[in-house]
């Protein structure tokens, strides 16, 4: 067995196809089911059950997995123990964010990390969904739960608050009552990734006329329409809005940053990870400090 053939079934499993598969590793799926099959057979099992859908692991490929991936990145770390010490860090980082903390506070974070890390790659994955580690989609996730299951490392980052927005020149919502009759902004039900997501409880509504699986389009749509529940994190860069019925309607949330359990020996990616944390913590306490003086006098 040769490391080579390790990787293509890592990269196999990742993508649960040959096809997927090929672009990152720069190879054809031919060859990709060629290696494949040859360490199945240098292994005497099944490592896929293979079928038009894709290529789903065998407990024995579940396993093998894990090892390979707990192998790949002892590797890596040997890399970065023989490149000897560095003045900063280096290379690429990728990082899964949840779309709020990536388009509202991820960006900044981030490039403040690497004005002082100039060799340093930082790449953002934003999705509408919990980003899947084992599958390598990033080195390390932001989540708004903590993960349950699965070889991971988890550690809190910080609080947030939530709060009921509109329009700053729109009729005043002085009660809850207020909102009858005005569109409300949220998520698409069915479409909700997590349960500390789920708001609408809070409101005492039955539904939502305007939604979308987005922060970045919900903070429009209420900034064009609506009323809903937004980041206070988010306020400061929409200056057209307010919160209101702040003493009724007040959420607190939290994010975790998730990584792989194997990459815990790597300075780099600590490094990452600490300086990522401080300065989250930094952006949120001065964001909500900003959206406090956004709140709109009650007249």
């Amino acid at each position: 067995m040769n490391w080579d053939d390790m990787r293509v079934f890592l990269a196999v499993a990742r993508a649960e196809g040959l096809t997927a598969a090929a672009p990152v590793l720069k190879m054809d799926p031919a060859t990709l089911g060629r290696r494949v099959a040859r360490l199945e057979a240098s292994i005497g099992g099944a490592l896929f059950v293979k079928s038009p859908q894709g290529y789903a692991l065998t407990s024995l490929g579940e396993r093998m997995r894990d090892y390979a991936a707990e192998a790949e990145a002892a590797l890596a770390q040997a890399v970065e123990i023989g490149q000897g010490p560095a003045s900063g860090l280096s290379g690429q980082v990728r990082i899964g964010a949840p779309d709020g903390a990536a388009n509202f506070l991820l960006p900044q974070v981030c490039a403040a990390i690497q004005r002082e890390n100039p060799d340093l790659e930082v790449q953002i994955l934003a999705l509408p969904r919990v980003v899947n580690l084992s599958r390598r989609e990033a080195d390390m996730a932001i989540t708004v739960s903590p993960p349950v299951a699965g070889r991971l490392t988890v550690q809190k980052v910080t609080d947030y608050q939530l709060h009921l927005a509109t329009r700053r020149d729109a009729v005043p919502v002085k009660a809850l009552a207020d909102l009858k009759g005005r569109p409300i902004v949220g998520y698409i039900p069915d479409m909700i990734f997590d349960k500390e997501l789920d708001y609408l409880g809070n409101l005492g509504v039955d539904g939502v006329q305007l939604a979308s699986n987005s922060v970045a389009v919900q903070m429009q749509m209420v900034r064009y329409a609506g009323v809903g529940i937004v980041h206070d994190f988010a306020l400061p860069s929409v200056p057209e809005l307010t919160r209101v019925l702040v003493d009724q309607i007040a959420l607190t949330r939290s994010f975790y940053l998730v990584r792989h359990a194997s990459d815990r020996s790597s300075a780099r990616l600590t490094g990452f990870a600490d300086a990522l944390m401080r300065g989250m913590r930094a952006e949120v306490a001065g964001l909500e400090a900003a959206a406090r003086l956004t709140d709109a006098p009650l007249i």
